[in-house]
């Protein structure tokens, strides 16, 4: 035992001493594969970071809160053609108020104008400041507990300001920041006009996550009371085509009562719109369901088309990588045919120089490799420290970059140690 230790060794700093005395060699020879593993670990980092940040954003909807839309990013990820779904029957409050009334399931019904089509924006001012364009959107009282946005400051409106069509507004960070934090003035209690209406301000919603972290808009609205947004706004809906083609922008969010499956909820509601769509038992639904599973699953598929394309792209760096692995190999063979004749008529046997071989293949790969997970996770933390862009370097990304290096190396340094190792002894002594 103690002795395979020894040869073992005696065999690794063989192999070290090698690559040490080919610096330039070495160098271009493990270049295919640093360039594999560092875009292996470098993407990995980027697109784990911005999933996991994706995955807080959907979050902030809520695991259980149920949406139904006229039609939206489910439908067409299904491949339902824009010239079909736009035929679609508006949703109403009617609907709504139907769901409420046959819907057993279901806890609350929040609608949502405004946010089901083309966003009404306008711009928001207070004293001399102003906004951008940005969202309207009118709400029930509900939409607070259907959703996880905390709020930094106040509250979000009752019941009876929805009822007596109060104008107060919850603003979202965006307009918040650029009225009111320049000045530290508290916005609680102040009058904004958004539009050409004068709102009373009683509530501020902290920032949103966002993917990548960047700023996608997702703080650039503020709420209202959907009765006020009726009075303001109206229900007209919004052209969007020459063919006179309409979208109702209303959208209708539930929750659905303690102790029920969210998928019996929606089966629920599936049941409750098609009768009032009059649908047949062959038809399919003329709306969409949309919830934090769906839409992550939809993510889940494009996540994984990435990052098989980025496998298939890092492995071309790496065959080819591991094609001059195999030519280098092959040139040191014929460089070193005295020395393997010598080590052979001294008694090293064919698996000792097949090890050999092996194992400096396996050490110049392995080294790209290393060099590949630095270059890689160097290029991440640059990418977040520049841009704030979030990433994510787990061990096993790193674990597989170094086997990925080695098991180049073995594989293509194979033919030359298996070469290397048939070699006559005779013959190899005789070599000039």
């Amino acid at each position: 035992m103690t002795f395979r230790i020894a040869l073992f060794w005696e065999v690794v700093v063989l192999a070290f001493d090698t690559v040490r005395a080919n610096k330039l060699r070495s160098a271009l020879t493990v270049l295919g594969v640093v360039i594999g593993i560092t875009a292996i670990v470098g993407m990995t980092a980027m697109v784990r970071g911005f999933d996991q940040s994706l995955r807080k954003m959907i979050g902030a909807i809520g695991p259980d809160t149920i949406f139904v839309q006229r039609f939206g990013i489910t439908s067409f990820a299904s491949g339902a053609a824009f010239k079909e779904v736009i035929k679609r029957p508006n949703l109403s409050i009617s609907d709504a108020r139907a769901i409420e009334d046959m819907a057993g399931t279901i806890q609350l019904v929040d609608i949502q104008l405004g946010a089901g089509g083309p966003p009404t924006q306008r711009r928001v001012f207070y004293r001399t400041q102003k906004t951008k364009a940005i969202v309207v959107f009118g709400s029930t009282e509900n939409f607070a507990e259907g959703t996880r946005i905390p709020m930094l400051s106040g509250r979000y409106f009752n019941g009876t300001e929805v009822q007596y069509r109060k104008n107060v507004v919850v603003l979202g960070n965006t307009p918040y920041q650029v009225l009111f934090q320049p000045t530290g003035i508290d916005p609680l209690g102040k009058m904004v006009r958004v539009g050409s209406e004068r709102f009373e301000v009683v509530g501020v919603f902290d920032k949103r996550p966002a993917a990548g972290g960047f700023n996608l808009g997702q703080d650039d609205f503020v709420a209202i009371p959907y009765t006020a947004y009726q009075r303001v706004f109206g229900l007209n809906p919004v052209r969007i085509n020459r063919g006179g083609a309409t979208i109702l922008p209303i959208q209708l969010a539930m929750v659905p009562r303690e102790g029920v499956r969210q998928q019996d909820a929606i089966e629920d509601v599936r049941r409750v719109m098609r009768i009032r769509h009059g649908l047949k038992l062959d038809e399919p639904d003329d709306f969409d369901v949309l919830t934090q599973d769906a839409v992550l699953k939809l993510w889940d598929q494009i996540s994984q088309g990435t990052f098989f394309a980025l496998v298939v792209i890092s492995s071309i760096a790496l065959m080819v990588g591991g094609i001059g692995v195999m030519a280098i190999m092959s040139i040191s063979v014929t460089e070193r045919t005295r020395e393997i004749g010598v080590r052979k008529a001294l008694g090293a046997r064919r698996a000792e120089i097949l090890f050999q071989f092996l194992m400096e293949a396996a050490f110049l790969t392995s080294l790209g490799g290393v060099l590949g997970i630095a270059l890689g996770s160097g290029i991440g933390w640059t990418a977040h420290v520049l841009s704030g862009f979030p990433i994510s370097l787990p061990w096993w990304s790193f674990a597989i970059g170094l086997g990925f290096s080695a098991s180049v190396g073995i594989f293509f340094g194979m033919w030359p140690a298996f070469k290397a190792s048939r070699l006559d002894p005779i013959e190899a002594l005789r070599y000039e």
